[in-house]
């Protein structure tokens, strides 16, 4: 019996990877799943799996644009006073099995034995410390799915910048759970995990970037920062 010719093509066509289906809003996924189908789409996709589903953003409108513009500044020139820190710009960030958000901006502390996020194949792996969303039509999945990633994950702070309802929601983690802190008498939102990271959420919510710059400057002078500061050094 003659045997068939071998055929490259055959070959090629036994060992050539199946390309992953695409994603799909509302698909339900584990992350690993979730990654590997994300990593196949096309260049500008832009998806997160929260809860266990993916949600693929909508449009965003100037407002969003204009208040992540400034939330980005604030909290780059905290990263910048502060050595030890890292800020990142909707960065993939993977949670736990059921979580891969992309945060609108996250702080981490980067300085070896203090943070607690670690990169795996360049992507941030495990809980920031401080992540801010600005909310419009996301407003009810930040608020709450999302939130529910982010606290049940050890996220230390987080920040919600509701567009619509023009309120700044500043979440603390405490005992595992939540807090909402208020503002102090003088109108200043100040994190208990950054010292120095001060927030004037009327300056923020009008877009007033002189007065934003301003407090937070005011927080960096303090001695709390200066001792933030060396203890990252150690």
């Amino acid at each position: 019996m003659t045997a068939k010719p071998f055929s490259v093509q055959q070959s090629a066509a036994r060992t050539a990877p199946e390309t992953p289906p695409p994603l799909e809003s509302g698909d339900h996924l584990d992350q690993k799943t979730f990654h590997d189908r994300y990593e196949a789409m096309p260049p500008g996709t832009r998806a997160e799996l929260i809860g266990g589903t993916v949600f693929m953003p909508s449009p965003l409108k100037r407002p969003h644009g204009r208040t992540h513009k400034l939330i980005v500044r604030w909290v780059d020139e905290y990263e910048e006073a502060t050595p030890g820190t890292e800020a990142f710009d909707n960065a993939s960030t993977i949670l736990d099995d059921a979580a891969e958000p992309q945060p609108d901006v996250s702080l981490l502390i980067v300085s070896p034995t203090h943070g607690q996020t670690r990169e795996e194949d360049e992507y941030i792996v495990g809980a920031p410390e401080f992540i801010t969303e600005v909310a419009s039509s996301s407003e009810a999945i930040d608020l709450h799915d999302k939130r529910d990633d982010y606290e049940r994950t050890g996220v230390r702070e987080y920040v919600v910048v509701a567009l619509r309802q023009q309120r700044v929601y500043w979440f603390v983690r405490r005992d595992g759970r939540f807090v909402e802190v208020q503002p102090g008498d003088d109108g200043i939102l100040r994190s208990e995990v950054f010292p120095g990271l001060w927030l004037d959420p009327a300056a923020l919510l009008r877009l007033d970037r002189r007065r934003v710059l301003e407090v937070l400057r005011q927080g960096l002078a303090t001695p709390e920062h200066t001792a933030f500061v060396a203890r990252l050094a150690t």
